[in-house]
């Protein structure tokens, strides 16, 4: 066989590879994004007026390319992708010459009757060689066509996609925001200041965050006044509604009206229209549950009965039986869930509930690592770039004679992560439990892959029970570190509020801040209470109250907190007297709380729903497993004379009932895998929560097929 058929692909994957090292090196992709613009820059440029939203979409999404270069590279995308639809045309069509290449009689007699017009088809490899080529044009030209245009919309449609996304994100940040600035002004803080402080904090306060950013940088960079730059900020987010409130803050600015008495105003507006949203989002997930329950349990559920009863009295249903199971039960889970996801971000704002370690929320805090005394041990960057109280020391300060520690210093922070994880490595995974899945998913893959050769030998069905094993494996362990991670959050949630209002109640009696502290952590705050003993052991060990602070928030590493030790640290700059902030603080984590309280009971009804429904298939199939197929004649015979007849019952005796029985089996456990995941979906907003439900559901469909059945 030559190579010469295989060259057009060598030609594409030569074409492709600069795209594909443009994702992983910089320099190839700057390279290839200059060549983009050379080629395509100046038509673009020429019809920028004629495309104000996508401009717009751009911005909103907060690309990092400009609107010359983003179109430029879609043009380039679209071409390539056209090049490799159009030869991917062509071994398309020469696949499906080979696959005809039997006579008409043959293939006539393989199709179903309907389809037998069909089977015309197979005297397309017998035609003259100008019909061959103008077919292989036609087909080359039509799939590029419609990849390359599907490629360019796609590439227009995904910045308003994300720009829809940080729209929601945006407005469900927004109470939060409005109090913590509220809170600020309160201080006497300039409002300049906090919304540099409301930028600097984009892990504690999200998307919000991200807008504020945009007036900060238009201030550094260009010299912009703040009305100026609020306004550019205002133009170009994405939400609606934060739009409308920096008009108004604008408003404000410019007419010298009382912006703690407006902010105030607008953070009770706000937190009205989040729990007015939430409702309404409530009314959705109970259709979307109802909807699930009826489509993707009940309609699964009740075709493959009918297929089971058409299959043994008519002929064998095994093959559509496979499809629903394989192909509709799996992907329209998966489609559900990728919907439902879009609607819970709206309630659940934020990937993840607690910031990152190295996101803009700790950027120039001291950090370290926890001392048995409740202290930290400095550093690198602690014992070179920061005081004791973390005032910045000059790089310069450093003579030749400390390039030995520094040395050693930077050798310490490489293997520090290694030695984290060594030294501790369930505090690690619980605190990141989705790295126990680098572990877990090669284990069990290896132990998968061990009984491949046996199940070559004896059939799939000797490994399906060992996938099954391994499955339960992976989501089991994972549930576990992750019901442990979320107890720890929904714990330190549930403790904020009260541990503010304390603060506020003793600051208000006239104790200082480092007094308050000392005296609210005797009382009883349940997991905070041995944070708070670490923290006052790093006041009395020399540490100042902001360094303690921060430390405070790295160790414990929730949003909450980090909102709490962001206000708390920038109040403490701006006035001694912390009791009103405190107290707005307070009032706007008991909302919060509140709202995720009443979120979670009525999501809870939702995930019983969908217990209830998958209990129901598993007894309506261990129904047609332990009675229909047992109770079935094993041949085909007239009950009046005892002979073997023809007609519509003569397939009764030859259906295999042990393909029926493994059939049933993989739909118990994929409906149980997949109703899993949206029990946790519906019940909290996060996918990750369903891992607990998917090992129930599935545990209940393999004990049942393996002990009972």
């Amino acid at each position: 066989m030559t190579i010469a058929p295989f060259l057009p692909l060598a030609a594409v994957a030569l074409g492709v590879l600069p795209f594909v090292l443009a994702q992983v090196s910089e320099p190839a992709d700057r390279v290839l994004t200059r060549l983009s613009m050379v080629a395509f820059g100046q038509y673009v440029d020429e019809f920028r007026s004629e495309h104000p939203r996508r401009q717009a979409g751009l911005r909103a999404a907060h690309a990092t390319a400009t609107y010359r270069e983003y179109g430029a590279m879609s043009f380039v995308y679209a071409i390539v992708a056209g090049v490799v639809g159009s030869v991917s045309g062509v071994y398309l069509l020469w696949g499906v010459l080979v696959v005809l290449g039997i006579d008409e009689a043959t293939l006539r007699a393989s199709v179903p009757t309907l389809l037998e017009p069909v089977s015309a088809l197979a005297t397309v490899p017998d035609a003259s060689p100008a019909t061959l080529l103008a077919l292989f044009a036609l087909a080359s030209i039509t799939l590029g066509v419609i990849v390359g245009g599907l490629t360019y919309w796609l590439r227009w449609w995904y910045p308003g996609y994300v720009a829809s996304r940080r729209a929601r994100a945006i407005e469900a940040s927004l109470p939060s925001t409005v109090a913590f600035c509220f809170a600020l002004s309160r201080s006497g803080m300039e409002f300049t200041e906090v919304i540099r402080i409301v930028a600097r904090n984009g892990d504690a306060y999200g998307q919000a965050a991200a807008e504020f950013d945009v007036a900060v940088r238009n201030m550094d960079a260009f010299g912009a006044d703040v009305t100026a730059s609020l306004q550019l900020m205002g133009r170009r987010t994405a939400s609606p509604q934060f739009r409308e409130f920096t008009e108004n803050l604008v408003s404000v600015l410019q007419s010298g009206h009382s912006l703690s008495s407006f902010l105030e105003r607008q953070y009770h507006e706000f937190q009205e229209e989040a729990e007015s949203q939430q409702e309404s989002i409530l009314s959705l997930l109970a259709t979307l549950a109802e909807a699930y329950v009826t489509v993707l349990v009940a309609g699964p559920l009740f075709l493959i009965t009918i297929l089971v009863v058409i299959g043994f009295s008519v002929g064998d249903t095994a093959d559509s039986l496979r499809a629903l199971i394989y192909v509709v039960l799996p992907f329209g889970n998966l489609a559900f869930v990728v919907y439902l996801s879009t609607v819970t971000d709206s309630i659940n704002p934020g990937s993840s509930t607690e910031p990152s370690v190295d996101g803009p929320a700790s950027a120039g805090r001291s950090s370290g690592s926890g001392m048995t005394d409740g202290g930290t041990v400095a550093t690198a960057e602690d014992t070179l770039d920061e005081g004791v109280h973390g005032e910045s020391v000059e790089p310069t300060a450093i003579g030749p004679d400390r390039s030995p520690i520094r040395h050693r210093l930077s050798l310490y922070r490489r293997i520090r992560r290694f030695r984290t994880w060594l030294v501790s490595p369930l505090r690690t995974l619980v605190e990141r439990p989705d790295r126990l899945l680098w572990i877990t998913i090669p284990i069990a893959a290896l132990v998968v892959a061990s009984q491949v050769p046996r199940g070559l030998a004896a059939g799939v069905t000797a490994i399906e029970d060992v996938a099954v094993l391994a499955a339960l494996f992976v989501m089991g362990t994972y549930a576990i570190v992750y019901e442990r991670h979320r107890y720890r959050i929904d714990a330190i949630e549930r403790s904020v509020p009260d541990l503010l209002d304390r603060l506020s109640s003793v600051n208000e009696a006239g104790m200082s801040v480092i007094a308050s502290i000392r005296r609210v952590r005797q009382s009883d705050l349940g997991v905070l209470d041995d944070e708070l003993d670490r923290l006052w052991a790093d006041v009395r060990w020399g540490a100042d109250l902001q360094t303690a602070l921060w430390r405070f928030e790295r160790r414990v590493r929730t949003r909450a907190v980090s909102r709490m030790v962001t206000l708390l640290t920038e109040a403490m700059n701006a006035s001694g007297d912390l009791a009103t902030v405190l107290r707005i603080a307070s009032r706007q984590a008991q909302a919060d709380l509140r709202l995720d309280r009443e979120r979670k009971q009525v999501m809870t009804e939702y995930m019983v729903v969908v217990y209830v429904s998958f209990l129901v298939f598993v007894f309506i199939i261990a129904v047609l497993s332990a009675y229909l197929l047992p109770s079935l004649p094993t041949e085909s015979v007239s009950s009046a004379t005892g002979q073997q007849v023809d007609g519509p019952l003569s397939a009764l005796g030859s259906t295999d009932t042990d393909v029926y029985m493994t059939l049933f089996y993989h739909a118990t456990v994929i409906q149980g895998a997949t109703s899993g995941f949206v029990a946790g979906q519906l019940a909290s907003g996060d996918l990750r929560s369903g891992a607990k439900h998917a090992t129930v559901m599935t545990l209940v469909g393999f004990v049942l097929f393996t002990l009972f059945l």
